[in-house]
């Protein structure tokens, strides 16, 4: 007999726990397939780096108002998630889970915060789906797993969207003022978006609605913006202060305005860029796509499916006029998806929801024999950085790789075969398998492919006598590893380097002291 069956705790039986209950089992599950994997594999350059880097220096120099990378000034964030990382590493030490733990938290608290919003709103089984859509989609699990600002902002923006509904559906002040508190919390994170978002959509929506008053009554509340101020002006006025125009020049203008404006460091992208990322990060739910947008015009007649597209379609039109265009920025956006998708996870023709989890299953145990053959394909495989980082594919794949991926990969086959259980629930748990898979077994042969020359170089290099500074190369983990500021720069005779093969310079002698894939540690000898 075929059974239509939720999980265990949705289904209507005596024995199934309370919804409280089974949020904590599913929290806790979450917190199982995550925070263990933090640690597995080196920093990602740049931004990891960066992140780290900055947040080194914070501790070495005592300095917590002000970040520098490799010695110089760094306007590109706020300060708040430098802070956590600092608070983090002085808890468990300089190490990767550590700086990447309040990332993973706040990746825990998005997913808890759509479980608690969407559980009275779209029922108890449609919480439990779009938190499982969240936390098992590539764009949420990249971002939890990143020691960057973007998991902080992406839980934040989701706490103010949610107390902003709550607020304009009748739950009175106190949800309006929570607003304002995550809104100066993520400008600390991250700057003006956190306030443009939910002021755009705020406003959108009640222009819709015909509810000016509310939105005019929202944006002047005046205890509301005593907390904004209290909480988010004092750093800035401290950075106008020690800094002036330069942090206006770097901060604002540089990294905001012309972020949206132009180009920066070749992020670029045409009209379409961001319609491509969408099911890239909803994989492995991309399936669930098109089911979601075809009832849109059904959808708009509903207040809350209303505001939720007004939510997304905001952050899908306003970054793809930017200049600037990244992935991730797309995220800001995600959460109303996995709402509105989450309605559409059951029914008739669910049974595709199975293919791409599965194949991405099957793939994973394939995926250093597919890299280690793309990079033996280029000819000139020995002059190219990434060409020779890839080429060590097979080499870095420990056996433990192939035992975790391998092992997901049958598990996920047989559920897939287990037809008296639902489609949907059989893709939700291949996809809580392909996220275990990606955490405690890509991730780390993946980071010790890209990442891991750069790690050992600098852990050889903090035993240096002498000065070492990046030659043609931009690896700010580098100095993390080291544990010392490294400048950008070439360096003087008898001096040490780090580099890429493909760039050192000709006729530069040098005496090559570590190699490893496209990395090298060199020492610049006196020309002859």
């Amino acid at each position: 007999m075929r059974m239509n069956l939720a999980p265990g705790w949705l289904a209507r039986n005596d024995k199934a726990p309370p919804p409280a209950v089974a949020a904590l089992l599913f929290l806790a599950v979450c917190a199982l397939l995550l925070l263990p994997t933090l640690g597995r594999y080196p920093l990602f350059d740049i931004d990891e780096g960066a992140f780290s880097e900055a947040t080194r220096e914070i501790l070495r120099s005592g300095d917590w108002i002000s970040t520098t990378l490799n010695g110089l000034p760094r306007y590109d964030k706020p300060i708040l998630i430098y802070w956590l990382q600092a608070l983090s590493v002085k808890a468990f030490g300089l190490n990767e889970f550590a700086l990447r733990l309040p990332s993973g938290l706040a990746g825990l608290a998005w997913v808890a915060a759509i479980l608690r919003f969407g559980a009275p709103r779209l029922g108890i089984r449609s919480a439990f789906a779009a938190a499982t859509i969240a936390f098992t989609s590539l764009g949420v699990t990249a971002m939890a797993h990143a020691a960057t600002a973007d998991a902080l902002l992406n839980a934040l923006l989701a706490a103010t969207m949610f107390d902003l509904w709550r607020y304009l559906e009748g739950q009175g002040r106190a949800a309006l003022l929570r607003c304002y508190a995550w809104i100066a919390l993520g400008v600390l994170t991250k700057g003006p978006i956190a306030i443009l978002i939910p002021v755009a959509v705020g406003i959108l929506y009640c222009a819709v609605v015909g509810r000016w008053r509310d939105a005019l009554r929202a944006a002047a509340d005046p205890i509301g913006w005593t907390i904004l101020t209290a909480i988010a002006a004092p750093w800035y006025a401290a950075q106008l202060a020690i800094h002036g125009w330069d942090f206006v020049q770097g901060f604002l203008i540089h990294h905001n305005l012309q972020r949206f404006g132009g180009t920066l460091e070749g992020h670029a992208g045409g009209p379409f860029y961001y319609l491509i990322v969408l099911p890239l990060l909803l994989a492995p739910w991309s399936g669930l796509l098109w089911r979601t947008v075809r009832p849109l015009r059904q959808d708009w007649r509903g207040d809350l499916p209303r505001f939720l597209w007004l939510w997304f379609g905001f952050v899908l039109v306003f970054f793809s006029l930017s200049g600037t265009k990244l992935p991730h920025y797309l995220l800001y956006g995600m959460t109303p998806v996995f709402l509105l998708a989450a309605r559409r996870i059951e029914g008739r023709g669910t049974a595709g929801l199975l293919l791409l989890p599965g194949a991405l299953l099957l793939l994973l145990p394939a995926a250093p024999a597919i890299t280690q053959w793309f990079a033996d394909a280029r000819a000139h495989a020995d002059a190219d950085f990434y060409a020779a980082q890839t080429q060590r594919a097979l080499a870095t794949a420990a056996g433990t790789y192939y035992g975790i991926s391998g092992a997901a990969a049958v598990a996920g086959i047989l559920l897939a075969t287990r037809r008296a259980i639902a489609p949907a629930w059989r893709a939700a748990g291949m996809c809580f398998l392909l996220t275990g898979s990606l955490g405690f077994a890509f991730l780390p042969w993946l980071g010790n492919l890209l990442s891991g020359p750069t790690k050992r170089a600098g852990e050889i290099a903090a035993t240096l006598p002498g000065p070492v500074v990046q030659w043609n190369i931009t690896v700010p983990s580098f100095s993390v590893y080291r544990g010392h500021v490294t400048p950008s720069r070439p360096p003087e005779p008898g001096e040490y380097a780090i580099t890429r093969t493909d760039r050192l310079v000709p006729g530069v002698p040098v005496k090559v002291l570590f190699r490893e894939g496209g990395v090298e540690l060199v020492q610049r000898l006196p020309s002859r």
